[in-house]
């Protein structure tokens, strides 16, 4: 096994990583950005007007990416087992 495989496997790791984790990041952002706006509109600074719209945003986007991530996790998770005698041998 040399080093370039290693970094190509670390790094297909970290872009799995980004591409799952992307999308719901992506969604709290945007929807904290609305709120922030909001309170800045209104000057309401309530601390758990912030936090409850996200979550309920990231469930809401789990419940609709859910199924691609998890595809993408488990095609990632299937090409390592499969290539698991390249690994150790």
């Amino acid at each position: 096994m040399s080093a370039d495989f290693v970094i190509h496997m670390a790094e297909r790791g970290v872009y799995t990583t980004l591409i799952v984790c992307g999308p719901l990041l992506l969604l709290a952002l945007a929807v904290g950005l609305i709120i922030s706006i909001f309170q800045a509109t209104t000057q309401i600074q309530e601390q758990t007007l912030a936090f409850v719209p996200k979550i309920v945003a990231v469930l809401l986007g789990l419940v609709f990416f859910g199924p691609w991530m998890l595809s993408r996790m488990v095609s990632y998770a299937y090409d390592i087992f499969n290539n698991l005698t390249r690994f150790i041998g």
